[in-house]
C-alpha cells in the first residue's frame, strides 16, 4: 500500500514552515513527505496512524514524526460536524533535517537534538507535562520572526528530549517501499475499513476494494504493513472502543458491540492484548488523569 507524497508549501522569506489549521482533517489521507513533522492538537480526536502504529489521539498530543515515514490523522465523524470556534485544531511545524547546515547537527552540543531527529524516524508520541510546554513553544514559533523562530524549535526539540516518557510509535522492523502504482490503495483500505468497522467484513469484500484477490491480499497487506488485516481491523475496532469509554455515555457491553466485535468475550481479549489493559481499566486510568491534571 502506498501513501502519496505530500508537497509542504514552503515559504520564501523562512527556513521552515509553521501553520495552524482551523479545519480537521486538512491532510485526509496516508501520506509523507521529506519534511521532519511536528504537530499539537488543540481540540477534536481520533485515530492516529504512523508508520505501522495505529492509537487514539486527542487534545493535548503532541508528536514528532520522521522524515518519509507514513502518517495519517483521522478525526471522529462528529469533529466534521462540530461547530467552529476561534481555536485552531492543530498546529503543525515541518522542516528539512538538515536545514540549518550540514555540520549543525554533528556538533557535540547538538548531541540530544540529534538522537531525537534520529529516533523521529518511527514517530515519537511526546506524553505527560512536557506535552503543554512544547505546545506553548509551537504556539510561540507561529508568531515569531527571525532568528527567535529557529531557537523556539531548538528549544521545543531539546524538551522532547528531556522527555522521559516519550515512546516510538512505529515498530523497529517497521519499513516502507515506496511503489508508486500502489499509491491509492492504503486509502481505499482506510477509508472502506473506518465506514464499515462496525460490520463484519469479509475478506473477499476488503480484497475487491483493494483490486486483489483474497490470497494476494493477505500476502500484500502483511508484507507491507506487518501485520494481519485482522489485527489492522481490530485496531481500529479497539480504537473506537476507546473512544467510547473515554465518553462515558453507553455501558461497556455496548461499548463491544457498537465496536464491531461479536461477542464480549472477543472484544474484552482484543482491547487488553492492543492497550495492555482492560476496558474497565482503561476507562479508570483516563478518568484518573483527568483529576489530577484538573
Amino acid at each position: 500500500m502506498k501513501p502519496q507524497l505530500l508537497k509542504v508549501p514552503n515559504e520564501v522569506v523562512h527556513s521552515f514552515n509553521t501553520r495552524q489549521d482551523s479545519l480537521p482533517n486538512i491532510n485526509n489521507r496516508w501520506h509523507y513527505h521529506p519534511e521532519i513533522e511536528l504537530i499539537h492538537f488543540h481540540k477534536g480526536s481520533g485515530t492516529q496512524f504512523v508508520g505501522d502504529s495505529i492509537k487514539r489521539f486527542g487534545p493535548g498530543d503532541v508528536v514528532l514524526v520522521g522524515s518519509n515515514l507514513p502518517h495519517y490523522w483521522k478525526y471522529d465523524e462528529n469533529v466534521l460536524y462540530a461547530t467552529t470556534d476561534a481555536q485552531p485544531y492543530s498546529t503543525v511545524i515541518h522542516f528539512y533535517p538538515d536545514f540549518w547546515g550540514d555540520r549543525f547537527l554533528n556538533l557535540p552540543e547538538n548531541k540530544a537534538i540529534k538522537t531525537i531527529l534520529d529516533n523521529a524516524k518511527r514517530g515519537i508520541q511526546i506524553i505527560g507535562s512536557k506535552q503543554q510546554l512544547i505546545g506553548r513553544l509551537m504556539n510561540e514559533m507561529v508568531h515569531s520572526e527571525g532568528p527567535k523562530r529557529i531557537i523556539l524549535l531548538m528549544e521545543a526539540l531539546m524538551e522532547i528530549s528531556y522527555c522521559a516518557k516519550a515512546k516510538q510509535l512505529a515498530s523497529m522492523g517497521f519499513r516502507y517501499n515506496f511503489d508508486e502504482a500502489d499509491k491509492d490503495r492504503i486509502n481505499l483500505i482506510c477509508d472502506y475499513s473506518f465506514a464499515h468497522f462496525k460490520n463484519k467484513i469479509l475478506l473477499e469484500e476488503i480484497a475487491t476494494i483493494a483490486n486483489l484477490s483474497p490470497n494476494a491480499f493477505c500476502r500484500y497487506f502483511k508484507s507491507k504493513t506487518r501485520k494481519t488485516y485482522s489485527q489492522f481491523i481490530n485496531e481500529i475496532r479497539v480504537g473506537n472502543a476507546c473512544k467510547l469509554l473515554i465518553e462515558d455515555k453507553i455501558n461497556v457491553k455496548q461499548i463491544c458491540y457498537e465496536s464491531g466485535f461479536n461477542n464480549f468475550s472477543s472484544f474484552h481479549t482484543v482491547f487488553k492484548t492492543i492497550t495492555h489493559k482492560t476496558p474497565l481499566a482503561y476507562k479508570q486510568e483516563f478518568c484518573q488523569s483527568k483529576l489530577n491534571s484538573a
